[in-house]
């Protein structure tokens, strides 16, 4: 056996049609795991499916609210055939500018519902399935959830809340051999960046990813491939003495940020 080989694994991805979530699909289903990935937009999942089989992976995409705990317990059973799985990765999520006095009652309920909400109904469906026999479970969090970070204020409660969540599942289900771990990504380069860049700065894009690369000390965001490749290690048995942990994958940004 190589290394990180995940064959014979069944992993489900949440929002893995994009970004983070499909850097991490592809990096498992390319280390033989079966891949089913989770996401609001069918359309795009289905084209990282498409992509991995071409590339001789396993994969199949379902469309799933996370925020909606009888669609997550209705998926789950689809994607699983009702049997065990390995693998979870809670990536689903979404973001949202504004400080206290300026977040909606709205915009939090919004912001709670699918990053906070959301990882829940996933874990509380997966632990169940994975009692049978282990497994390894990633929650992505944010550098948000450990740092104070300008106008963020939901989205940092809502990665706090996922830090706690990842502490309290691998404390409690030790003994079902479930590791429950995250991981906290500082910028990292994703469709999402370019379609806030395009809408927010237009004609002075390039400029403002310069100033955006530059918050971390390394000089550059960080590629979904690089979030991928950590997740797969902690997925791996490789990492089979690692739980409760978090690590931070950020270019320096909270340790030399100072």
């Amino acid at each position: 056996m190589s290394k990180f080989d995940l064959t014979g694994k069944k992993a489900v991805v949440t929002g893995g049609g994009s970004g983070i979530g499909k850097a991490i699909a592809i990096a498992l289903a390319g280390n033989g795991a079966h891949v089913s990935i989770l996401d609001m937009d069918i359309e795009n999942a289905s084209k990282v499916v498409d992509d991995i089989k071409r590339n001789g992976g396993k994969a199949d995409s379902f469309k799933c609210n996370v925020s909606d705990n009888a669609s997550v317990r209705q998926t789950f059973i689809e994607a699983t055939d009702s049997k065990a799985i390995d693998i979870l990765i809670n990536n689903a999520g979404i973001a949202h500018i504004g400080n206290v006095g300026n977040t909606s009652v709205e915009d939090l309920d919004r912001i709670y519902n699918v990053n906070v909400k959301g990882v829940f109904n996933c874990l509380k469906e997966s632990v169940e399935f994975m009692k049978i026999k282990g497994g390894a479970i990633v929650n992505v969090s944010s550098i948000a959830a450990h740092v104070g970070i300008t106008d963020r204020f939901a989205y940092s409660m809502s990665k706090g809340a996922v830090h706690a969540m990842t502490l309290s599942v691998a404390k409690d289900y030790l003994t079902f051999g479930i590791r429950c771990n995250s991981i906290s990504p500082g910028r990292v380069h994703t469709p999402f960046v370019d379609g806030f860049l395009k809408k927010n700065y237009p004609g002075n894009e390039a400029e403002m990813l310069e100033t955006l690369s530059k918050t971390q000390p390394i000089g550059r965001m960080g590629k979904p491939e690089e979030m991928g490749a950590l997740v797969l290690y902690l997925c791996s048995n490789e990492a089979s003495f690692i739980t409760g942990a978090d690590f931070t994958i950020d270019g320096g940004f909270i340790t030399l940020n100072n």
